[in-house]
């Protein structure tokens, strides 16, 4: 039956973003494959300590080598450089003078945890206790009950570094957050859920049978906790005070759903978007810009300290890139452009009213530019311009990437950041985008396949 004019009209005028697996249904195998390695990642990086050095090694292994100022590189070059062990540049030299600009892709790779706190061992009623103060925006109740693993380094008086990790191997114990059960939790269940766990309530339990010694010792349970420690590390209780020590959700990445279509794991805000972008940049051979791959520490508490975009790194690291040709600092930054890699809040059917479903994003539906985040009245926000937005959307309509539009909430629900507008201050322009996330901050985050590796075919694409 031939169309109406008015269903011609509506065709050519109005627009809806499909659904992935109905729209090109090849690319289900394509994601299944692409996540493999994305899920290997999360595995191997439940910390930024951890996620730099995965990701060394995974350039490395492709022809990386350290940046060294001063030296003459040429197109096709691949060097990287490491902040504090941290964070992690990585850039492919193109055919452009750099004084065109270069193509940046800043994601991050810390993520909402439980820290130890700098003394933090304790004893009480014959158990034994790690304080903890959570790091970036969690649900404080979410963390109960729920096992978790000790990764982490720590520093001894001697200056040897130690790598914790206990909780990950087959056979490891976990550590968990004890919680009331529901028969003794009248009190408790008259609390606001944002305290149903308060932070000082957050205490890890590691412990409860004590050293046995014919002499009366007290707080047992704790010396063999260190005995233990110290066994296996070689560590005494004034190490904590040199330490970073970080409880996360023990456990791999696994597949969710009957059609296996989803991710769940910890760290997928941003670890997804690090892994998208480090994959994009290790195949970016002769890219007409020179890229820049940041992957930054400190997003979740700010971007605040010397690993954190609200820093001079990244500068510091154009800074030499222009020296090195010769050009103005400034010229680069103020013709890059930059794709502030984060996730965004995925639709959730269950909570509605938090999101304006015609400004929102979807699992399926692809990588997500947000154009703006903030809180309120865009506090806090880059807000790219319009010219921004059309030229991201046409790198990506070129290379046939699925891509949605979102927002971080209703207006007056809330909102939040990223580091869009620490590299705007640079004067650079800039946009998200990124992938969209069910459960974000939880112990247990979603990711859609299919808008993974949209994310990544939108990274290689913006290096092309």
């Amino acid at each position: 039956m031939e169309k109406t004019i008015g269903q011609k009209l509506q065709e050519e005028l109005t627009f809806t973003f499909p659904h992935i697996a109905k729209a090109a249904p090849e690319q289900r195998a394509e994601a299944e494959e692409f996540c493999q390695g994305y899920k290997r990642f999360l595995d191997n990086g439940k910390t930024e300590r951890e996620c730099v050095r995965e990701a060394l090694a995974m350039l490395e292994m492709q022809g990386y080598v350290p940046f060294e100022e001063g030296k003459a590189y040429k197109t096709g070059d691949k060097v990287y450089q490491v902040n504090r062990n941290k964070a992690i540049m990585a850039t492919t030299f193109g055919r452009e003078s750099l004084d065109k600009g270069v193509r940046i892709n800043g994601a991050h790779i810390d993520s909402p945890r439980l820290d130890l706190k700098p003394n933090p061992l304790y004893e009480k009623s014959e158990l034994a206790f790690f304080k903890t103060h959570y790091y970036g925006g969690i649900r404080k109740y979410q963390w109960g009950a729920t096992p978790l693993a000790m990764h982490g380094v720590i520093i001894k008086k001697n200056g040897e570094t130690v790598e914790v990790n206990i909780g990950e191997k087959e056979g490891d114990p976990v550590f968990c957050v004890t919680d009331l059960l529901p028969h003794l939790a009248a009190e408790q269940n008259e609390r606001k859920l944002k305290d149903g766990l308060k932070g000082e309530e957050l205490n890890v339990l590691v412990g409860s049978i004590p050293y046995l010694d014919q002499a009366e010792i007290k707080e047992g349970v704790k010396l063999l906790a260190l005995k233990l420690l110290h066994e296996r590390y070689g560590i005494v209780e004034a190490d904590f005070f040199r330490a970073e020590i970080e409880m996360v959700p023990a456990g791999k990445a696994r597949d969710v759903g009957l059609d296996n279509s989803m991710i769940g794991a910890y760290g997928q805000d941003d670890r997804v978007c690090a892994y998208t972008a480090l994959m994009a940049e290790i195949e970016a051979r002769e890219p007409r810009y020179t890229t820049v791959t940041i992957l930054a520490d400190k997003e979740e508490t700010g971007s605040d300290g010397n690993t954190g975009l609200n820093s001079d790194f990244v500068r510091h690291y154009i800074e030499d890139l222009a020296q090195m040709a010769g050009v103005h600092a400034r010229t680069v930054l103020r013709n890059s452009i930059c794709l502030s890699s984060d996730v965004n809040v995925a639709y959730d059917p269950n909570f509605p009213q938090v999101c304006d479903e015609r400004n929102t994003c979807f699992l399926n539906k692809g990588c997500v530019l947000t154009k703006y985040t903030g809180v309120r009245g865009k506090v806090g926000t880059n807000d790219a311009s319009a010219e921004v937005m059309a030229k991201a959307i046409a790198i990506l309509e070129q290379e046939g990437v699925y891509w949605q539009a979102g927002e971080l909430g209703a207006v007056d629900q809330g909102g939040g950041g990223t580091i869009a507008k620490y590299v705007a201050h640079m004067d650079v322009d800039v946009v998200d985008l990124g992938v969209p996330i069910l459960s974000m901050h939880s112990p247990f985050e979603l990711s859609s396949k299919l808008d993974v590796y949209n994310t990544y075919r939108a990274f290689q694409a913006f290096y092309k």
